[in-house]
């Protein structure tokens, strides 16, 4: 069975099968930040959608980040790797890209394991 969250014409937040749950990438509301905001604003947009879907970052598979300009990509590592539990780190690959809006610098999206009830 699929499972979509928060759908709407384009896509859904969050899909979930057969005990996998992917999340859509996710960017941050206030643009106008630097990267380190940026990111961490992303980071905190995972960890409530991933909640919110029966799962949390310990229960990442991967991550795909997409990353404006390869100059930010120390400052972006800082966060992730604060944000990562670790042990856990997800399969992971960051690339430069494009943003839909000018100001974005950063969008990630990230695919996890539900949390399975024994």
């Amino acid at each position: 069975m699929i499972e979509r969250i928060e759908t709407k014409q384009r896509m859904s937040r969050i899909v979930k099968h057969n005990g996998t749950i992917y999340l859509c990438g996710q960017v941050c509301a206030d643009a106008t930040q630097d990267i380190t905001h940026q990111t961490q604003t992303v980071l905190d947009k995972v960890d409530e959608l991933l909640v919110k879907a029966g799962s949390d970052r310990h229960h990442m598979l991967s991550a795909t980040i997409y990353i404006k300009e390869m100059t930010d990509f120390a400052a972006m590592n800082a966060v992730w790797d604060a944000w990562v539990p670790e042990g856990v780190a997800p399969a992971r690959a960051c690339v430069q890209a494009s943003m839909a809006r000018e100001a974005l610098l950063v969008e990630i999206s990230v695919v996890a394991a539900e949390i399975t009830k024994d």
